[in-house]
């Protein structure tokens, strides 16, 4: 039996996104250990894995929520299927373990067909033997992913002329994620089913085809930093000082956009990271301003004009 973050982690949920799921649509029926924690099956975590592939896939939870795990897995098979074009994919392999479980898979990979292979990443690099610039999907797995993989991957996908490249991982930190994803691969958890490999290098194929999203626009600030410093030393008429507070994380989230906007224009590499930081910051911000300006009328503190300058 598995505790519910154990679970959410094999299924490739977070506990967060596990816990709304299991609250809105009672999707398992979890045991209680003594203390009272969550225990799931290993049933229950391929359940929630399946769910979990058919919701990247566009269907809604609220579908799946009342179908048996047979009636999913057929609806996957039926997805991959689908998507399989006639040949076989000719794909890269860095990891020696996956290479050994795509040849035992059988059928569930017969349309991949493994033209080169290496242990792993540290010798791929060191190789002497030029990689096949044929491959149309390249493959690198490792359990743990760090910032410190980050240039040999890069290094080695330009000696194979920059192929789709798929990184699975079981333990890889969110900015190593996003650090994999501008550098145009696709990051995903190792899959416990080999049948899925096909459907990735599929996706990951149609990826590299698709230009970047584009950045969501975010409004310029509604406050400049006098206005809230002014706030900070205020005196509140509401018994606690969350006009102080909010002020201060208005100032903080505020620096932290200038930052990331800077940090675009320095770093041509990472331009496309920055940016998307910038605006996720700009949109912080803006959800806290209408807090503040809220709070502001509440304490009977006159509001400025819109502050014009757009930090970016």
């Amino acid at each position: 039996m598995y505790r519910s973050g154990a679970a959410a982690r094999l299924a490739g949920l977070s506990p967060e996104t596990l816990r709304v799921w299991e609250r809105r649509y009672k999707l398992t029926e979890a045991a209680r250990s003594a203390r009272g924690q969550r225990l799931y099956s290993a049933l229950q975590v391929q359940r929630l894995g399946v769910i979990k592939q058919l919701v990247d896939q566009g269907h809604a939870i609220g579908a799946l929520a009342n179908l048996t795990t047979q009636e999913m897995l057929a609806m996957r098979s039926a997805a991959l299927a689908s998507t399989l074009i006639e040949g076989s994919l000719n794909i890269g392999v860095v990891g020696s373990l996956l290479s050994r479980r795509i040849s035992a898979s059988g059928r569930d990979t017969v349309d991949l067909a493994i033209r080169q292979q290496w242990p792993n990443l540290a010798q791929a690099v060191a190789s002497p033997e030029l990689p096949d610039r044929g491959l149309e999907v390249l493959f690198i797995e490792q359990s743990e992913f760090d910032e410190s993989a980050l240039e040999d991957i890069k290094t080695f996908r330009k000696r194979c002329a920059n192929p789709p490249t798929v990184i699975l991982y079981r333990f890889c930190s969110s900015a190593t994620i996003r650090a994999l994803r501008a550098q145009g691969c696709m990051a995903v958890r190792i899959p416990a089913d080999m049948g899925e490999l096909p459907l990735i290098a599929r996706a990951a194929i149609s990826g590299e085809r698709t230009p970047a999203r584009p950045l969501t626009s975010v409004s310029s600030p509604r406050f400049d930093e006098q206005f809230l410093s002014s706030i900070t030393s205020k005196g509140t008429q509401i018994a606690c000082e969350c006009p102080k507070h909010l002020a201060e994380l208005l100032m903080m989230v505020g620096s932290f956009e200038r930052y990331s906007a800077r940090c675009a224009h320095r770093n041509a590499e990472d331009e496309h990271l920055h940016s998307e930081l910038a605006t996720a910051a700009g949109q912080a911000r803006a959800l806290l301003e209408s807090a503040m300006e809220r709070l502001a009328r509440a304490e009977g503190i006159e509001v400025p004009p819109p502050y014009q300058t757009d930090p970016r």
